[in-house]
C-alpha cells in the first residue's frame, strides 16, 4: 500500500464513524462499485494496449507453454 496521509485518513474514518449505519453501508456499496468500475477500466486499457501490440507485431498470441519456450 502506498503511503497514506494518516491524519487525513483518520479524519475520514472519524467522519464515517459519525454517519448512520445505513449511510455507512451506502458509502461502502458506492466505494465498492467505483473500485469495480475503475478496475474494469484498467483491464480494458490493458487489453487495448495488448491488442494494439499484437496488431503492430510487437507481441504475439500464444500459450504459456510457448511463452516458456520463448523465454529460454
Amino acid at each position: 500500500m502506498e503511503y497514506v496521509n494518516t491524519s487525513l485518513f483518520q479524519q475520514v474514518l472519524d467522519l464515517v464513524e459519525q454517519m448512520s449505519f445505513e449511510d455507512q453501508a451506502t458509502l461502502t456499496e458506492l466505494l465498492s462499485h467505483r473500485l469495480t468500475e475503475a478496475r474494469r477500466a484498467d483491464i480494458a486499457r490493458n487489453a487495448a494496449v495488448t491488442l494494439q501490440a499484437i496488431r503492430n507485431r510487437e507481441a504475439k498470441r500464444g500459450s504459456m507453454q510457448i511463452w516458456k519456450i520463448d523465454v529460454k
